[in-house]
């Protein structure tokens, strides 16, 4: 899947996996290399325990607007937001400053 910020014209990232399920959702980037990028939903927040990188976590409503994100998520940390937000992409640390993204920003997931 790709993700582009169309508010700024940059890429976001452009292998992102889908995945579903609690068994998957609750693993997250657990077990998966330090450059991947996931897309899910989940109202409950997320979690970094077992992570060995930090990540940057952006959380979308329906119409992929960014509602909120968190920059460098450092492993063994908690990020909860509003639970009518559901959509969630976990990036590489650093890809929210690099690409400049904020909220309102609208994203292009496909």
């Amino acid at each position: 899947m790709i993700v582009i910020n169309t508010t700024r014209g940059t890429l976001l990232g452009d292998n992102v996996s889908v995945i579903s399920g609690f068994k998957e959702e609750s693993r997250g980037l657990l077990g998966r290399g330090e450059g991947s990028s996931i897309f899910f939903q989940t109202r409950w927040g997320i979690h970094t325990f077992g992570m060995r990188f930090s990540i940057d976590c952006v959380v979308l409503d329906n119409k992929s607007e960014v509602k909120s994100f968190r920059e460098r998520l450092k492993p063994g940390r908690l990020f909860f937001w509003w639970p009518r937000y559901k959509n969630v992409l976990e990036l590489p640390a650093g890809t929210v400053s690099i690409t400049k993204t904020e909220v309102g920003d609208i994203l292009d997931i496909r």
